[in-house]
């Protein structure tokens, strides 16, 4: 089976790190990372990953893993190509998913209904008229979307379950030593730490 990792620039590492250690446990996995060129893509805290494929290359594959961004209004903005090649691929796979913000992307491509996603980007997936849900994951249909950031890991496990059942999943989760624990909401926080950390998000977009 084959997951496909959509590189962009200034994408979140872990959003596409997470789920790719978990669903490259799985033997039969194999991974390929596809942008918009085969130019070095470098993250939003300056990791830089290698594509192994362009967008013109790939035509269709088994699962899509669509990563977040702090930058993601700006990204629905020109998505360098990100969203037509979501809308021509989607056809063909039998899991399309997303991580954090990722979700925003999927929605401006119309591929998604009900979807969670960083709490700092709901308004956004609302704005497209999807269903907002505040859980960790998120099932419609085909479509899998997870939450903020380290929830990619939850995404990926569950999709490992539904694909390959719960003892994978089991021992995928014990083999990367993996937790799985409700996170603190933006609302159980100190104030001025909200404040804060809501400022530094809007000033990513600005």
């Amino acid at each position: 089976m084959e997951a496909t990792f959509v590189l962009y620039p200034n994408m979140t590492a872990l959003d596409f790190v997470g789920p790719f250690e978990v669903l490259g446990s799985v033997p039969v996995v194999t991974a390929r990372f596809v942008a918009a060129s085969l130019e070095p893509v470098k993250s939003d805290n300056g990791l830089v990953v290698v594509p192994t494929d362009t967008f013109s290359a790939v035509k269709s594959t088994d699962i899509i893993v669509v990563p977040g961004s702090g930058h993601w209004r700006e990204l629905l903005k020109d998505s360098g190509g990100v969203v037509e090649w979501l809308r021509e691929v989607h056809p063909t796979t039998k899991w399309t998913t997303s991580v954090c913000t990722g979700s925003t992307l999927l929605a401006e491509a119309g591929l998604v209904s009900k979807a969670t996603t960083h709490w700092a980007a709901r308004s956004d997936l609302s704005d497209r008229g999807v269903e907002v849900s505040e859980d960790r994951v998120v099932f419609d249909g085909k479509v899998v979307t997870g939450a903020g950031v380290s929830a990619g890991i939850d995404m990926a496990l569950r999709l490992v379950e539904a694909e390959f059942g719960e003892m994978v999943a089991q021992a995928v989760q014990v083999g990367i030593e993996y937790d799985p624990q409700p996170p603190r909401s933006y609302d159980s926080i100190p104030p001025e730490v909200a404040a804060g950390l809501k400022a530094a998000f809007e000033s990513r977009q600005a």
